[in-house]
């Protein structure tokens, strides 16, 4: 019987390599960690890794629609260290970003390995300062602490709705999204408060009649969404996870943004809001009225969940289903940090998690380190460290 692979070994394992693990990354390089692939490394440098699930960079961008133009996008914040190159505003947005991406990575000579799917995190033993194992499709790899940097775009939630299984028309989320010209003469009901609600709502009407639905009366901000604004609305975002309840949307705080192809939108007609609909028939949606909206497409913005399944063995989550937080760091456990997740969830937050997971974890192993050293000490001395 064969003997299982031994696990490769790394201080530091960051999962994912958007945004938000680019930024750890870079903050780790600066820190002095040094790839844990591909070279010798000294026996007293600390090391990392970058496991990403994509085949190529960019992230979620990779896989956002063609007509998500950089004009229309929110503000993308540079990745630390490199600034984004100049900008055309006709550019699709995933094109654009994941060649700034690629360029950012090659530049940095960052380790990251791809494709590579994380199945589990666990603990390797009772020690609360203990290794963590980290199993994937390539294989396994144990570290002394964990970036989770997977973002959301992998886990679309779609509401469930009576008679929602009965329509004959097509359903899809956002995620599943391509182009407005699949739905050209068609109906399409858009359900979801968010930007991406609002953005194809305008982008599919010039083809397509429309209907808009939404659980709660959106807010529109009226005011410039400054920095003090921004910050403001991090930090509500930030207090939930930090009570450990499941992290609401920035946009929940603050508000939709007027831009001009929303206000044309809206002097169209395009953005005249429904309350929710009460059910889901065959040919169309029934409304709380009692009348019928027919539909040939039902398109679900309703938005994604933190794509966090392979961190179950962990047991991070309270009952109501958040996972408590004290910065980037699970307060139950704090070899793991979060990026991307909650309040750092936007392009501005995942530069400033990424330095402060990394800060973190040097506190940590400096700690560890430190500890581990006195123990040594005193026992070349001949002194018992055993408890009793």
């Amino acid at each position: 019987m064969n003997s299982p692979t031994p696990a490769r070994l790394a201080d530091v394992v960051v999962i994912g390599a958007g945004q938000a693990g680019l930024s750890a990354a870079y903050h780790l390089q600066r820190r002095g960690f040094v790839p844990a692939i591909g070279q010798t490394t000294p026996t007293d440098a600390r090391t990392y890794v970058v496991l990403d699930a994509e085949t190529g960079p960019g992230g979620a961008w990779r896989h956002r629609w063609k007509s998500l133009v950089m004009a229309t996008v929110n503000g993308i914040s540079d990745l630390p260290g490199i600034p984004k190159p100049d900008v055309d505003p006709a550019q699709p947005s995933s094109e654009f970003l994941t060649g700034y991406f690629d360029g950012y990575e090659r530049e940095l000579d960052l380790a990251i390995v791809r494709p590579v799917r994380v199945t589990h995190v666990h603990r390797e033993d009772e020690d609360p300062d203990g290794r963590l194992r980290i199993d994937s499709d390539a294989g396994s790899w144990s570290a002394r602490a964990v970036i989770n940097a997977t973002g959301t775009w992998t886990r679309p939630f779609w509401p469930l709705y009576p008679g929602q299984s009965t329509f004959r028309g097509r359903q899809l989320h956002v995620a599943d999204y391509v182009s407005r010209d699949e739905f050209a003469g068609k109906h399409v009901v858009v359900v979801g408060g968010g930007i991406s609600a609002v953005q194809l709502l305008d982008e599919i009407s010039a083809v397509a009649t429309t209907s808009w639905f939404t659980r709660r009366e959106p807010v529109w901000r009226h005011a410039d969404f400054d920095s003090t604004a921004g910050s403001a609305a991090v930090a509500l975002v930030e207090e939930r996870v930090r009570q450990g309840l499941p992290p609401q949307s920035v946009v929940s705080v603050t508000g939709l943004i007027w831009t001009p192809a929303l206000r044309a939108a809206a002097s169209r007609g395009v953005l005249e809001r429904h309350p929710m609909f009460a059910s889901i028939e065959p040919d169309g949606v029934r409304l709380t009225d009692g009348s019928f909206q027919r539909a040939d497409v039902i398109l679900w913005a309703t938005g994604f969940r933190a794509a966090l399944d392979h961190l179950s063995p962990l047991h991070l989550r309270m009952p109501g289903g958040g996972i408590v937080m004290d910065g980037t760091a699970v307060a139950t456990d704090r070899r793991v940090h979060l990026v991307g997740y909650g309040p750092s969830s936007s392009t501005i937050g995942a530069n400033r998690a990424g330095r402060a997971a990394v800060a973190g974890i040097v506190k940590l192993l400096d700690t560890d380190d430190a500890v581990t050293d006195r123990v040594v000490s005193l026992a070349d001395a001949g002194v018992s460290t055993a408890r009793g």
